[in-house]
């Protein structure tokens, strides 16, 4: 969490300080300390507001990436995606293990090194050199995952940007504002849930409020929000890159 620049505060105060110098027995302009001053005035609305305008703000604009950390069901998740209408593309780190994810329309296909199959590749069989050799058959190969595997149904939501941004962008308990700050360069106003425990989100101020920073609620992961609106392609693999496994993948 960054608090508003050194920088930023030593030039609001000298110019309080020039502010008070220019006694004229006249109205002064320029002289507001306003810390909405040139800002998209979001700054100024009440918290359940500003969440309001942010949630629109992201659904409005076809793409967006993201990138952080997601804990869900005891298990956490570090997330690197861009995420559009039509899908996504991007990485997904877990227990050590990265791999990659791509989404378009319907079809989800998950690219991985052999070390992360052969964890699941013929569990229960005892034959590792079977093992060893499904392993290898899916490593760095685009594994088109079917649609009734239990994979899908948990990977696909990584890669949805309406249903994965509509689960995040909502605080929990009474909301508040929590002052004003600066994320990766971006003035912004943060809005927390149950004084912090229920989340807080930090909105920006310039441009369109888009949500430029998370904390999840129960210490459920923090994602930074960045390229709203800039598009992205999304092409199928190669066909020799690509493998239909064509049945239940090996657990991992």
């Amino acid at each position: 969490m960054i608090p508003i620049s050194q920088g930023r505060s030593r030039r609001a105060t000298l110019a309080g300080a020039v502010c008070a110098l220019l006694v004229t027995g006249t109205a002064l302009t320029g002289c507001s300390e306003d810390p909405n001053e040139g800002t998209n005035g979001v700054g100024r609305l009440p918290a359940d507001q500003i969440q309001n305008r942010a949630q629109k703000a992201a659904g409005s604009v076809g793409a967006v990436r993201l990138h952080g950390t997601v804990v869900t069901s005891g298990r956490t998740y570090t997330l690197d995606m861009r995420l559009k209408e039509k899908g996504g593309i991007g990485s997904v780190t877990t227990k050590g293990e990265t791999f990659r994810l791509l989404r378009i329309d319907d079809e989800l296909y998950l690219k991985a090194g052999a070390e992360f199959w052969g964890q699941g590749a013929g569990a229960g069989e005892g034959d590792s050199e079977a093992d060893a050799a499904a392993a290898g058959k899916l490593a760095e190969k685009y594994v088109k995952v079917p649609q009734g595997d239990p994979s899908y149904r948990k990977f696909i939501g990584f890669t949805d940007k309406s249903v994965l941004l509509s689960g995040l962008l909502t605080l929990h308990g009474e909301l508040a504002t929590d002052g004003h700050h600066e994320q990766s360069g971006v003035r912004t106003i943060r809005v927390t849930g149950d004084k912090g425990s229920g989340g807080t989100l930090d909105v920006s101020l310039e441009g369109k409020p888009y949500p430029v920073r998370l904390v999840r609620a129960g210490k459920a992961g923090t994602l930074t929000f960045s390229a709203w609106g800039t598009d992205f392609p999304l092409e199928k693999p190669a066909e020799d890159e690509t493998l239909d496994y064509g049945k239940q993948l090996p657990t991992s």
